[in-house]
């Protein structure tokens, strides 16, 4: 991460704490007047306009006095890192423990040593439940199989949203 943007970070923590929020992600994308600073935050019991709100002008505030940003332009967007969230810190992989994730990997599962099952040597993408992580891996149950997935294999990692109805009916 460049310089001026783990100075953001550190802002932007702070912020969002003193909002009652924590910070679960950012990341500048796009180049010229199209860039665009992006910075998720979450809490415990959902997020909503007015936290964007409050953090979004707070942090607006502080990068135009400090000035930090490279560059001229650049539109800041403050939101919820959604129902499908990217896992990308080992914290994100923590809170999602026994539930379904969708993981692209760099390597095939059997050339990782996670598998000598043929049928699932060759994946690279799948969606299953975490099911532990510890500081170098994430585990699964697939098909019967424990399967130990290094992190610093993963390509692209996020929360898959499972809509559930409720089948209880009323009488």
């Amino acid at each position: 991460m460049e310089a001026w943007l783990e100075k953001i970070e550190k802002m932007a923590q702070e912020i969002a704490e003193r909002e009652g929020c924590i910070l679960y992600d950012l990341e500048s994308l796009g180049a010229g007047k199209g860039r665009v600073l992006r910075v998720y935050i979450d809490k415990e019991n959902g997020v909503g306009i007015e936290d964007c709100s409050n953090v979004s002008k707070a942090l607006n505030l502080r990068l135009d006095v400090e000035d930090i940003v490279p560059g001229a332009m650049y539109n800041l967007e403050v939101s919820t890192p959604g129902l499908d969230r990217h896992l990308k810190k080992h914290w994100h992989f923590e809170k999602v423990i026994g539930k379904k994730i969708f993981v692209q990997l760099s390597k095939s599962l059997g050339t990782l040593g996670a598998t000598e099952d043929k049928g699932l040597f060759s994946m690279k993408k799948f969606e299953e439940v975490l099911t532990a992580v510890d500081e170098e891996n994430m585990f699964f149950e697939i098909r019967t199989h424990k399967i130990k997935v290094p992190f610093s294999a993963i390509e692209k990692a996020k929360l898959v949203f499972e809509y559930k109805t409720n089948t209880t009916k009323k009488k």
